[in-house]
């Protein structure tokens, strides 16, 4: 994640009260519920890539000795396979 995690829901709260400002927005709930949920949204969104990087390394590991004696090179098998996993789940990053 790009974003320092502590600006996710300054982010959040910003985009909530412009929205609400320029009327674009009403709320049948309050609105630090609306915050709440839009922080936990930016923030999972945010971190796809973070979760998708730590699924490929864990499927590479099963290469473990193939890579470590310079048969295989990790960061292509990482990059393919990362690309094939986004293409596959139609991820955006």
């Amino acid at each position: 994640m790009r974003v320092p995690k502590s600006w996710v829901s300054i982010i959040a709260k910003e985009i909530i009260e412009d929205l609400l400002g320029k009327k674009l927005i009403e709320l049948d709930v309050s609105k630090d519920a609306v915050i709440k949920l839009s922080d936990k949204l930016i923030f999972e969104e945010l971190t796809v890539e973070d979760r998708l990087n730590e699924e490929v390394r864990g499927l590479l590991k099963k290469y473990d000795s193939e890579i470590e004696k310079g048969r295989l090179d990790y960061r292509r098998l990482f990059d393919l396979t990362k690309q094939k996993l986004v293409k596959e789940r139609n991820i955006v990053l």
